[in-house]
């Protein structure tokens, strides 16, 4: 992509890589991670503002979206956008902060389900705006056709 001084910027450029990368699969990957790292780290610091890490607030939007009902604690895992190896873990410390409740599944006694308070619901409405405003800046430079072209490929990049 050319910058302002009609210089091409690549990964290469960025991490000061001398020679070009082996492979373009290795480049792609490593790409990926550069951008999660950089993009990441904007919407970590304004869930370490509120109090959440970025699993947390993951978890808390899938308990919410559960409805009154709640979920089972297995399943969170399952739905989690990066997947958390102790989701019992992030559950206590989401319950610790007031976010959530447990409770015993009354229609299955060994299945434990999870639901948001209201203190969770109050955070969850509290970072909804800003949430939006990140990902709307970190993306401004893309069009909408851009973005629906990223997304199909990132789509077809985890396909067997």
């Amino acid at each position: 992509m050319p910058t302002t001084n009609g210089h091409s910027r690549n990964l290469q450029h960025e991490v000061g890589k001398r020679e070009p990368f082996a492979l373009l699969e290795q480049e792609a990957y490593l790409n990926l991670a550069r951008t999660y790292s950089v993009l990441g780290g904007q919407l970590a610091t304004l869930f370490k503002e509120h109090g959440v890490s970025d699993p947390q607030y993951n978890a808390l939007r899938i308990i919410a979206g559960a409805g009154r009902d709640g979920i089972r604690s297995e399943e969170i895992g399952d739905r989690m956008v990066a997947q958390d190896p102790d989701t019992t873990r992030l559950i206590d410390r989401l319950m610790k902060a007031g976010f959530v409740d447990r409770d015993r599944d009354p229609a299955d006694r060994r299945c434990v389900l999870v639901k948001v308070t209201a203190k969770g619901r109050r955070l969850l409405d509290r970072l909804h705006g800003k949430v939006i405003a990140v990902h709307e800046a970190q993306f401004a430079s893309l069009s909408r056709r851009d973005l629906k072209q990223l997304n199909d490929l990132l789509f077809r990049a985890r396909q067997p």
